[in-house]
């Protein structure tokens, strides 16, 4: 059973619209300025190819994850299967990351070609009916294809940001004439980073959105949203913790993981890819409501 959240819906249809027509304006724009758009497109194409097929194998090296089999983690494993036959999608892989940081990823281009990774932390921090509930949160980013959707979603966040470095090249080797006030790369510059702020933006708002899903996700197929609440907060509690250097040894995993593991100072929010865990928690809270009423 689906949540159905159409406000969330909306939220998501309306940024993947505004990414799509964000994307017509600047090819249009590179047309307009003579850009070789058909070279750009292949390069920035070939960059998320290799991204969409090698994310989960990309994922797993950057975080040192090693799959274990059902013989050395049968608990793990029997839960990831029963989640992933709720779910009705393929049961994927199983990895373990050792670090004192408790979270939790899944990666894969789709549901037949997923992983999900747990850290040793994680473990040690969160009770079986927590791990389960982190666990269907994990499942239903790979039910959504969230990995998949992010991926495409970054198309016009590569192109803009391949014509940045472009345009500053050949302003600086020769393309700016300022005797014949030629402005064209310092124009078409600017017109590029502005695209990659926004697109930038509108996609640390998907992920959010889709972080929203996924947490309503697991409290659909475990049953149980009071128990991914209490595993987020033991999650973000032992963050104050987990040493800066060992948060920064993860860092680039954090668009991944259930809550960031952020070694500096707090981010905006704006530019954040999970949104607040006190919203969050206030959904889940909902969520839970209509359980008990039998709504759900």
């Amino acid at each position: 059973m689906e949540v159905a959240d159409w406000g969330l819906k909306i939220r998501m249809w309306f940024t993947l619209s505004a990414i799509f027509l964000l994307t017509i304006v600047f090819l249009t724009i590179l047309w307009m300025f003579g850009v070789s758009t058909p070279f750009l497109i292949l390069f920035a194409g070939f960059m998320l190819f290799v991204q969409y097929f090698f994310s989960d194998k990309i994922a797993l090296l950057a975080s040192g994850a090693k799959i274990v089999s059902e013989e050395e983690m049968p608990e793990l494993h029997e839960i990831v299967s029963n989640l992933a036959s709720k779910a009705k999608i393929p049961k994927p892989k199983v990895a373990i990351i050792e670090t004192p940081i408790p979270n939790a990823f899944a990666t894969g281009r789709s549901p037949s070609h997923s992983t999900v990774a747990v850290t040793t932390g994680l473990l040690k921090t969160l009770n079986w009916d927590e791990i389960e509930a982190v666990l269907g949160h994990e499942i239903s980013h790979i039910k959504h294809r969230d990995v998949a959707v992010i991926t495409i979603a970054s198309f016009i966040a590569t192109l803009a940001w391949f014509v940045m470095r472009w345009a500053m090249f050949m302003g600086m080797w020769g393309s700016y004439d300022r005797d014949n006030d030629n402005l064209a790369p310092l124009v078409l510059f600017a017109i590029s980073s502005l695209i990659w702020l926004i697109s930038f933006l509108l996609i640390r708002a998907l992920s959010r959105y889709r972080e929203f899903a996924a947490d309503m996700g697991s409290a659909i197929l475990t049953r149980k949203p009071e128990k991914l609440i209490s595993a987020l907060l033991k999650i973000s509690g032992k963050m104050d913790y987990i040493p800066p250097e060992e948060k920064k040894r993860v860092e680039g995993m954090n668009a991944f993981f259930i809550i960031p593991a952020i070694s500096g100072e707090t981010i905006m929010s704006l530019f954040s890819t999970h949104p607040p865990i006190e919203k969050r928690i206030e959904k889940l809270e909902e969520i839970a409501e209509k359980i008990r009423m039998g709504e759900l």
